[in-house]
């Protein structure tokens, strides 16, 4: 028979899935207006959730952002700034890649435009703070199917557990189950690439400078970690993605030796290798009534320009600050009316950062002598124009359009 939650117990918002960006939801709500009943589901423990060998780029906008959540400072110490970026675009067997196209650091004087920051390190600091603000946990808890009522949603789990809630809100990942049960469409294809994540250790320092390598099969990022260590996203071929990472430890560090170069002296890998399926899949809504998505479940994209993860914190600060300003003038949060302000605010947004990932993925991605001077002239234009090289770093910074408050490093 299912536990049913009681009807004194029922939550204002319960969020599938205990990732970076539900956690910071459920933070950011409670922070927001304590009184918010809210819940987190995940199929895994939340202490396995932090073994994630991988690191993320945290735009400047997002750090504000987790400095409000009051975790900023914990994880700071132990991330990386970008002071520098640089790109360029050749043939795999160039011995030397010119650059292209530079750009400071800086989002504003003294604020990084980003970090490095190993993801083991920010999972632990949301997930204490959410359970020190009261947000309840139902982890290991699978989300199995959920049915919608004029003033509630009933979200039942695998092993029979049902919780009703004023809103349910998808953060379960590009694969959605939830996405799909509620009928949501998505616009979707596959690039044929996988994306090869690994960390290495390297002889001399980078000096918090990242690197983009614009090669035939894909872009090719070095981003810098603490110490004498990056982290990779290496563009392939599916076929030959999956070689690689299936390859002895020599081929693999040979095979990364010819596209990292020299400069950085000796390189070691120092973390598993694993190869990610890279496509574009956009949901047609971000709201049903009662339901909305954020995150990976909304929108999943090309790591071309670095900015999926921080999507997903825009979507969380857009959100949670429409949840908190309803609940403040006594409305409903899981409303539609509600809920589609959230919807303009990031769908628009979305789409256009989809699309220009998928544009500049197929432009850079060819090993056409034709195109590549194009390009090449394109990129040395942009790098003598200050104004431009401006913009993009405002946008890189996750400044650009309307921002939320969290994102603007006030409180909602």
């Amino acid at each position: 028979m299912a536990k049913r939650i009681s009807a004194a117990d029922m939550f204002d918002v319960v969020i599938a899935g205990g990732g970076y960006v539900g956690l910071s939801l459920a933070v950011a709500l409670k922070q927001g207006d304590e009184s918010i009943n809210c819940a987190i589901v995940d199929p895994k423990p939340m202490d396995q959730l932090h073994n994630d060998p991988r690191a993320s780029a945290i735009a400047a906008a997002a750090s504000r952002m987790l400095t409000q959540l009051g975790v900023w400072p914990k994880i700071e110490a132990e991330s990386q700034p970008i002071n520098e970026m640089i790109v360029t675009d050749s043939k795999l067997r160039d011995a030397v890649r010119p650059v292209f196209l530079t750009f400071d650091g800086e989002a504003t004087e003294g604020e990084p435009f980003a970090h490095m920051m190993p993801n083991g390190v920010m999972m632990p600091a949301l997930y204490k703070a959410a359970k020190k603000l009261g947000v309840k946990f139902f982890a290991p808890g699978t989300a199995d199917t959920f049915r919608t009522h004029p003033d509630h949603v009933e979200l039942e789990l695998a092993d029979g557990t049902i919780l009703k809630s004023r809103l349910l809100v998808a953060a379960d990942g590009v694969r959605s189950k939830l996405r799909d049960l509620a009928g949501i469409r998505t616009v979707n294809w596959d690039y044929g690439q996988s994306g090869i994540v690994t960390t290495v250790k390297h002889e001399r320092p980078h000096n918090g400078r990242a690197e983009e390598h614009f090669l035939p099969a894909g872009p090719f990022a070095i981003l810098p970690l603490p110490g004498n260590r990056s982290s990779l996203v290496w563009t392939e071929k599916t076929s030959d993605a999956d070689r690689l990472v299936r390859s002895d430890e020599f081929t693999f560090e040979l095979e990364l030796e010819r596209r990292f170069g020299h400069h950085l002296g000796t390189l070691e890998v120092d973390g598993p290798r694993r190869a990610y399926p890279l496509g574009l899949k956009l949901a047609r809504d971000f709201v049903n009534p009662r339901f909305a998505l954020i995150g990976d479940a909304a929108h999943g994209i090309h790591p071309i320009a670095g900015q999926g993860l921080n999507l997903g914190f825009k979507d969380v600060a857009a959100l949670a600050e429409v949840v908190v300003d309803a609940r403040r003038l006594g409305q409903d949060p899981g409303g539609l009316d509600i809920l589609e302000r959230y919807q303009r605010w990031r769908r628009f947004d979305t789409f256009q950062m989809g699309v220009v990932t998928d544009v500049l993925n197929r432009l850079f991605s060819n090993d056409n002598d034709v195109l590549r001077a194009f390009r090449d002239f394109g990129l040395g234009l942009v790098d003598r124009m200050p104004g431009i090289k401006t913009q993009f770093i405002k946008e890189a910074a996750g400044f650009a359009g309307p921002v939320p408050k969290l994102l603007s490093g006030e409180p909602i």
